[in-house]
């Protein structure tokens, strides 16, 4: 295991699950799930089943370094890379795996989010542990697909070509298109074809592979990051970093490398995931009453209500009457009613908060 590092990716907002995810407390620190463990717990004791401590790195917003240091104490704060500015991705993981390059040149990289939901623990680390064997003896790129459980509209997907040759792994194939959330009958359309596969947006490669990656299909961030090789661990680092994301592009990893590369692998899997980044997948994995409500929090009374998500402070008392799929969610003063079926604007609703009360709701 000593050659393993993961990149943990923990700088969003989590504007999805707003109006309990804010800008001052995004939901990969938060308990949603009512489980003892924040999102960000979770992942990292995920990762320690597959990875020394000391090679977990967390890569965040710098308004989010305490948050980190104060639910993850396991981590030294040198593990904790603070972002100064938002520019997605691609800048994230390279900032990451050139200071991880001056560390262990040899090592095998897992990136993933802060952020999801995995059930199968054990199936997961089984694959990781496969996706690694495979990017180390190899010069790929692998991303790990999830088995399709319904047409869903709010994820990307991976579509497969020919099955990889790689010892007995019958679930590794050649990755053939990526394709970013589709409409409702285009997901139809994917999932009923069976060449089709969830994007969980975790990767895993060699160093060396990922370096050569940035330098092939994203030059300028690899020679702005690469500047900094002889300055990453010692006190220039963070003006060296301030300095580099000022200059550096905003550009996600899988439009700017993975959509692009010719030697990209999927790992297709089925273990309890779930990105958990809407209202609607968080009631899709929880537990609901007979009317199929899932309601967590307060005391709540329901009549002709059904289909709903109800998530409310433990010392409120509501009573809802004829709901039919919708989202109800309070939290510090702030309340959303929205149908489920149209989630997807609830961006649009924390945009048009700001704007109008500026930055004390969202």
């Amino acid at each position: 295991m000593e050659n393993n590092f993961c990149i943990i990716m923990a700088g969003g907002i989590g504007s999805r699950f707003w109006p309990m995810s804010k800008s001052t407390m995004p939901k990969q620190f938060l308990d949603i799930l009512g489980t003892g463990r924040t999102f960000i717990q979770m992942t990292l004791d995920r990762f320690k089943h597959i990875c020394p401590v000391e090679n977990i790195y967390v890569v965040t917003s710098v308004a989010y370094k305490e948050l980190v240091m104060e639910q993850l104490p396991e981590l030294d704060e040198h593990q904790v890379l603070l972002e100064p500015l938002r520019r997605n991705t691609a800048p994230c993981v390279a900032y990451a795996s050139y200071k991880i390059k001056t560390i262990n040149p040899k090592a095998n990289i897992i990136v993933a989010p802060s952020d999801h939901l995995i059930v199968k623990g054990d199936d997961f680390v089984k694959e990781i542990n496969k996706g690694i064997d495979y990017a180390k003896n190899n010069q790929v790129l692998v991303t790990l697909g999830i088995t399709p459980s319904r047409p869903e509209t709010g994820y990307g997907y991976i579509q497969i070509d020919g099955q990889a040759d790689y010892k007995d792994y019958e679930n590794l194939y050649k990755v053939k298109t990526f394709t970013e959330k589709p409409n409702k009958e285009m997901a139809e359309v994917f999932v009923s074809s069976g060449e089709f596969f969830w994007n969980s947006g975790i990767f895993i490669w060699s160093l060396d592979t990922i370096l050569n990656a940035f330098e092939t299909h994203l030059e300028d961030v690899s020679s702005l990051f690469k500047k900094g090789e002889k300055l990453y661990g010692t006190d220039d680092e963070v003006h060296f970093i301030n300095k580099t994301y000022s200059e550096c592009q905003n550009i996600s990893l899988d439009y700017g490398i993975m959509e692009k590369a010719d030697n990209v692998y999927v790992l297709c899997a089925d273990f309890g995931w779930s990105d958990l980044g809407t209202w609607g997948s968080l009631y899709e994995n929880s537990d609901k009453d007979e009317h199929k409500n899932s309601i967590s929090g307060g005391e709540v009374f329901t009549y002709q209500t059904q289909n709903c998500i109800v998530n409310l402070p433990k010392d409120k008392l509501v009573v809802l009457q004829g709901l039919d799929g919708y989202i109800v969610v309070e939290s510090d003063n702030t309340l959303l009613i929205c149908k489920k079926e149209d989630e997807q604007q609830i961006r649009q609703f924390v945009s048009d908060v700001k704007m109008v009360k500026g930055d004390q709701f969202v």
